[in-house]
């Protein structure tokens, strides 16, 4: 949208379009999209948009964020129940709990862990013999989201518009208040991507819309049934609880940039001790891509030191009284000291040991659950096209590995780093870098040695790279070939992803599934043939009453069979991506 509107709670939002009639709902899109186009003004903490030459609309975001219905005022006739309070809340961005900078006070250990919302649910301890199960509250959220979810998947995109977007904020809304984040937080991203896919954004990415949904009815599917730790993991937690870790010597990494469909930007400096563990320092507040180009030249907010993010990644810091996080991050309370020291080269000690891990036993962490990076000695060896543009082509002991730019954003250097990088065939660089779960050996890139200089490091979502940083082209190494094809696979993925940006209608066309069903087969993918055939058959399931009329479709049966075809991809993309590193999938690495 073209307004710079204030965020806005997700529970204003689905109130106001509950408010409006059937008729205003009907409406409603075109509302949006009039009202983005109409002039505003910004006053201090009031934004006011001129509706037409008479009427007058009002978002008072006091902190920020509009929080009540009541800080949205119109002036027509029809206000306060009409179409122009629910249009400017469904045009604006989705306000979230803002990121934890403070550490949180330690549990007890025989305390319950309890998942933080807007209230507090039931906080008593289960008994030994009887395990954690969910509150009849949080049963009928997770239902709830469920339908919403799924009605939202049998529209598609198009059909999503701000009153399906309002249920799920609703939906949401109940979840975080029954105490279940998680599903909270992924409903939010929904939201965002149907927002971005409607206007167009640059920004959107139908692989995290499908992403997202998948999680939304994955958790809500699971959750009812669940106990103990997996209902605690569905659950989630709002804020992270932060540990007493005491004096941390810390050599700087590398920083990256962050940018989200959420609204958020800022920074994030990975650093790591003497012993290998990684722990990060954030600066991520709500904004845009200016705020995570400039977010890596900001003072870390750790003690009282004047390192900035872009400083500390290739210097140390000495931590006393440190606080972290269960995933590494370092908490900024008012007991932490922090002070510059020297930092180290990634080819000495202590970093060096971060290379020296074998590959396989990397990629066997980030897949159970690590954070997902990968140190990596490469040789470029040219570049191969994707749907999504070119990305490198290396060699990394014998196993050719694909290298992409970690974000698009024109803001970023990420793309152009790469750009520049590709014309240096042969050059052998230390990288750091995400795995990327595919069935091709394939990473996100997000620092590398200098090439002229292997004492030094660039982070390329932040640095840029010059042509006179590339060395002379050398010759790529004998035996080099590009990847080979994917197995078929995306048969069963590419209808996933049509289903979740078109709907359920698109699947519903006449046609023959059979020889993609069969063509799965001949490679081994006899359950995805069949998972591709039953959606065929959901999609398409229509049956009429005793006067010949067409029936409403089953979008519940749909949204089962879509979110059992795409949790079996994701499962044997997973599956192959460890394969392709020669990685186990099943069992951590033995460290």
């Amino acid at each position: 949208m073209s307004l710079d509107l204030p965020p806005v709670a997700p529970a204003v939002t689905a109130e106001l379009v509950q408010g409006l009639t059937p008729r205003l709902r009907k409406r409603l899109d075109a509302g949006v999209t009039k009202l983005a186009g109409r002039p505003s003004v910004r006053d201090g903490d009031t934004v006011r948009i001129a509706v037409d030459d008479d009427t007058h609309l009002e978002l008072h975001a006091p902190g920020g964020t509009v929080t009540s219905t009541d800080a949205i005022r119109c002036g027509c006739l029809l206000a306060p129940d009409c179409l122009h309070r629910a249009a400017a809340a469904s045009a604006a961005p989705i306000a979230e709990p803002e990121p934890e900078s403070e550490p949180q006070p330690q549990p007890t250990p025989d305390a319950v862990p309890v998942s933080v919302g807007e209230d507090t649910p039931d906080t008593r301890s289960a008994s030994p013999t009887e395990p954690d199960t969910p509150t009849p509250d949080q049963r009928a959220a997770a239902q709830a989201m469920y339908d919403a979810a799924a009605a939202v998947l049998e529209a598609g995109t198009d059909g999503a518009g701000a009153v399906l977007q309002a249920e799920l904020l609703r939906a949401a809304h109940t979840a975080r208040i029954s105490g279940l984040p998680r599903i909270a937080a992924s409903a939010v991203s929904v939201v965002t991507q149907l927002r971005a896919a409607r206007c167009a954004d640059p920004a959107y990415r139908l692989a995290e819309l499908t992403a997202a949904l998948r999680d939304v009815l994955g958790t809500a599917h699971r959750l009812p049934g669940s106990i103990g730790p997996e209902l605690a993991a569905l659950r989630g937690t709002a804020r992270q609880p932060y540990a007493p870790d005491g004096s941390l010597r810390l050599y700087g990494l590398f920083s990256e940039p962050v940018l989200t469909a959420t609204g958020y930007a800022g920074a994030v400096t990975w650093t790591a001790d003497a012993e290998g563990r990684l722990y990060t320092v954030s600066d991520v507040l709500p904004g845009g891509p200016g705020r995570a180009v400039g977010a890596a030249d900001r003072a870390v907010r750790i003690g009282d030191t004047a390192l900035t993010h872009r400083e500390l990644s290739r210097a140390g810091l000495a931590v006393s009284g440190a606080t972290v996080s269960p995933t590494g991050r370092l908490g900024a309370g008012a007991g932490v000291r922090a002070v510059r020291a020297s930092g180290a080269a990634w080819r000495e000690d202590p970093l060096a040991g971060l290379w020296a891990l074998p590959v396989a036993d990397q990629v066997s962490r980030a897949l159970t659950g690590g954070d997902g990076l990968l140190f990596l000695d490469v040789t470029l060896t040219g570049t191969v096209r994707e749907a999504a543009g070119e990305c490198l082509l290396a060699d990394c002991d014998g196993l050719t590995l694909r290298l992409a730019a970690a974000h698009d954003h024109p803001a970023l250097p990420h793309r152009d780093n790469l750009r520049l990088l590709s014309a240096a065939p042969g050059t052998r660089l230390r990288v750091v870098a995400r795995l990327d779960p595919s069935p091709l050996p394939r990473a996100l890139l997000l620092a590398a040695d200098h090439p002229r200089d292997p004492e030094a490091h660039l982070d390329l979502g932040l640095d840029r790279l010059q042509h006179a940083d590339l060395p002379a082209p050398a010759m790529a190494p004998a035996g080099s070939s590009p990847a080979p094809d994917e197995a078929p696979l995306h048969l069963l993925r590419r209808r996933v992803h049509q289903a979740a940006s078109a709907g359920r209608r698109v699947l519903a066309f006449p046609g023959d599934s059979a020889n993609d069903s069969r063509r799965l087969s001949r490679y081994g993918f006899a359950c995805a043939g069949d998972l591709l055939d039953e959606l065929h058959s959901a999609a398409a399931d229509r049956s009429r009453d005793v006067f010949g009329r067409l029936v409403p479709a089953d979008i519940n049966r749909f949204a089962r069979t879509w979110l059992a075809a795409a949790h079996y991809t994701e499962e044997v993309d997973r599956s192959l991506c460890a394969a392709a590193w020669g990685a186990d999938p099943a069992l951590p690495p033995a460290l």
